[in-house]
């Protein structure tokens, strides 16, 4: 049932619970224009439809944010599909899906062309702006209009919403969702089973993007203070203690095998990887971080498709040094595609790229053409990367 605008009105004062001490709820206080003008939002577009859309690799932020911005338009009369077009393979997001129940369907190109999207009246890109989706040109081309963008990267281009609220500064999604709760868009409660596994999400990805709180800030603390309220623990450990599969270690073997070092940059090539087993590249990038004496670490390869015809380079950086920008340092080795658009970005610690094969795609090819194929497209990457790494030497190492 929908709230009447007095209700609205006294809602919004009320922002934190009165639980805390007064000093806390300064503390706790989120940008109250921006949840009012989110709450204006939902109102505007009760009964509605929409599209919820999560990059193709969704990771615990973006899998739990999008469930809780569900949640809360289900308090304003919309309903909500969750959507993504890649992959799960990461052993904790599969887990975290598994146990929780976390409602998301897999949408691929090919399904869109059987689909009805005249449906949706409108689409929330959450912990993204679309440069990570295959789905969202297919969704604008429907003309199904962006609603609301809610996301802490940088800004990666210039769509136009509805409601924006991108904040680079801050850790975690997760903390801007908490947030949203905190402010009363949806009032948890620890008695309704969803309610608990939805905190037990948010709990994840707040932990998960802020390196186990190692990197958290203030609102991120106060964040996970608010959940610790509602979330499952025992869940919580169980979604964590997933193991990780034979094709993951694999993965890290080879791009130990394949790294070279220079100037505190490890740099790894893993070649060839199938379409589901591509979150084994920001796992082993978080693998050869902890080397002595490497403060940055980047790992790549081939990531293909055969079921959707697709090939395309997927790379993750994983840094500890605090003077570098994974956003700019991307964006300046890698640069933009004919659109315009940048091939990779990121955030605090942490960043990632995709560059499309293009005409070079292929499967049915003989292993001595893959094998030039993977070492044009290697060597071409780490002249890139060392460029930026050691502008003055630009050696490239083939041991």
């Amino acid at each position: 049932m929908l709230l009447s605008e007095e209700k609205t009105e006294a809602s919004s004062e009320k922002s934190v619970s009165e639980d805390y001490p007064i000093t806390l709820q300064r503390l706790l206080q989120p940008d109250l224009e921006k949840v009012e003008a989110l709450r204006q939002i939902l109102y505007r577009h009760r009964g509605d439809r929409q599209l919820v859309i999560m990059q193709d690799f969704p990771d615990p932020d973006s899998l739990s944010c999008s469930w809780a911005y569900k949640l809360i338009a289900k308090e304003y009369g919309i309903s909500c599909d969750i959507v993504y077009a890649g992959a799960l393979s990461h052993q904790e997001n599969i887990a975290l899906v598994k146990l929780t129940g976390l409602p998301l369907q897999r949408w691929t190109i090919q399904s869109l062309k059987e689909r009805d999207l005249s449906i949706y009246q409108g689409c929330i890109l959450i912990d993204n702006q679309g440069t990570t989706s295959q789905l969202l040109p297919c969704i604008r081309n429907a003309a199904i209009p962006i609603t609301a963008i809610i996301d802490h990267h940088t800004s990666q281009g210039d769509l136009q919403a509805e409601y924006t609220d991108l904040r680079p500064s801050t850790r975690a999604t997760a903390t801007i969702f908490t947030q949203y709760l905190q402010s009363g868009l949806l009032k948890l409660d620890s008695s309704i089973g969803e309610h608990v596994k939805c905190a037990t999400a948010l709990m994840h990805g707040l932990r998960s993007d802020t390196d186990r709180l190692m990197q958290a800030q203030e609102e991120d603390f106060l964040a996970a203070a608010y959940l610790s309220r509602f979330y499952d623990a025992q869940l919580l450990d169980a979604v964590m203690q997933a193991s990780r599969s034979k094709r993951v270690m694999d993965v890290i073997e080879r791009s130990l095998k394949n790294r070279m070092v220079q100037n505190n940059f490890s740099i790894a090539g893993v070649g060839y990887l199938r379409y589901d087993d591509r979150d084994a590249i920001p796992q082993a990038a978080d693998f050869l971080v902890t080397e002595e004496n490497v403060h940055t670490a980047v790992v790549y390869g081939i990531v293909h498709d055969e079921d959707e015809e697709l090939e395309v380079v997927i790379g993750s950086l994983r840094t500890t040094k605090i003077t570098l920008d994974p956003d700019e340092f991307i964006k300046e080795a890698f640069g933009q595609d004919g659109q315009g658009r940048f091939f990779g970005g990121g955030r605090m610690m942490a960043g990632g790229f995709e560059i499309p094969i293009g005409f070079l795609y292929g499967f049915n090819e003989s292993q001595d053409y893959a094998k030039i194929k993977w070492q044009v497209f290697d060597t071409q990457i780490k002249q890139k990367l060392l460029q930026l790494v050691s502008p003055k030497d630009n050696l490239l190492h083939n041991d």
